[in-house]
């Protein structure tokens, strides 16, 4: 991902696992966010956190110390997701590397790069539909989801003080 780019982020639990059912793990989620907001090292443009994965529209806007602001996200999210989870829930995320114990993201996020209005509107329709897909029915309407950035979005509410308007930058 290039710094001062805007892309489709989605990063997703390793092998699927429903970690982000909770409320606490997602919390993890957003305050990772806001941080990284409060330090101007992104801008967060939508969201949906799944139970198993999350979308996001957002661009880095420069490097967290010597890693990425994405890398950051991911092992300040694992580091706290351990915490929570005892001993016999860690182990569904045991790995056997020589520089970690457990891995909680898949490797390779995908990203793609917004490169026009219509790729951007696309997106952001997709990843706010996703709660209410037939396979996941977590919500009836995109704006219900409590953790998603549709509200702001369909009306005009402010959920999460890290959004950024995604329509101001086409």
């Amino acid at each position: 991902m290039e710094i001062g780019k805007i892309y489709f982020w989605t990063a997703t639990i390793n092998n699927w696992q429903k970690l982000l059912l909770t409320t606490e793990f997602k919390q993890v989620i957003l305050n990772s966010f806001e941080h990284l907001s409060r330090l101007n090292k992104i801008d967060i443009f939508a969201f949906v956190i799944m139970p198993n994965h999350i979308h996001s529209i957002l661009r880095t806007k420069e490097l967290n110390g010597k890693e990425t602001v994405q890398g950051s996200f991911l092992k300040y999210t694992a580091h706290e997701f351990k915490k929570l989870l005892n001993p016999g829930q860690l182990l569904n995320y045991y790995v056997n590397a020589s520089n970690k114990n457990y891995e909680f993201w898949k490797r390779d996020s995908l990203a793609i790069h917004i490169y026009t209005p219509k790729v951007a509107y696309q997106k952001l329709n997709y990843l706010h539909n996703n709660p209410c897909t037939e396979y996941w029915q977590l919500a009836n309407e995109p704006e219900d989801y409590e953790y998603s950035s549709a509200s702001f979005y369909e009306k005009d509410e402010v959920r999460y003080s890290f959004l950024k308007d995604l329509r101001l930058e086409f």
